[in-house]
């Protein structure tokens, strides 16, 4: 009789154990799985930055990386002229809430450079770190009004603020 009412606990507790499960899964972060499947054709992507409704990243297919940005809106890339070279390679990425503003570091002619693009007037600026550093990672704030970044200064890492008018 024990042994009964056991094995029918054990089969009512298998058979609750996916509401359970999935309640407990409710309001948890999911992938968007619909976008991921857009993606997926793109091959390699890191280096995600995302703004209100723009996502940066770093794609690598063929050898080569380059930057793609993506308006979340309408879930397909939106063009960049004047911002990948085929002789450079892109090392990290950020973009502000309205996807105008790109900051990006890469690497050009053996050295590494930051460089803020607007999508805006398809323009490209660099930078200079004073004094003088190498640049690894960056973010943009979100307004596009403010650069953080890593920069490497004689084998020490640092934090630069960089206002951007």
């Amino acid at each position: 009789m024990a042994r009964s009412a056991g094995r029918r606990w054990a089969l009512g507790l298998a058979a609750a154990l996916p509401l359970v499960l999935g309640g407990c899964l409710d309001g948890q972060p999911r992938r968007d799985g619909a976008l991921g499947r857009q993606l997926a054709p793109l091959g390699s992507l890191r280096d995600p930055s995302l703004g209100d409704t723009w996502l940066a990243l770093i794609n690598g297919s063929g050898g080569r990386e380059r930057v793609v940005l993506i308006d979340l809106r309408g879930r397909r890339p939106v063009p960049v002229p004047g911002l990948n070279r085929p002789d450079a390679q892109p090392i990290s990425v950020s973009v502000d809430n309205r996807g105008d503003r790109l900051a990006l570091v890469r690497q050009l002619e053996g050295r590494t450079e930051l460089v803020l693009y607007r999508r805006s007037s398809q323009s490209l600026r660099p930078i200079p770190m004073v004094p003088a550093g190498v640049p690894r990672q960056v973010q943009l704030r979100a307004d596009g009004r403010q650069l953080a970044v890593q920069v490497s200064r004689n084998g020490l890492w640092q934090i630069d603020l960089i206002p951007v008018p």
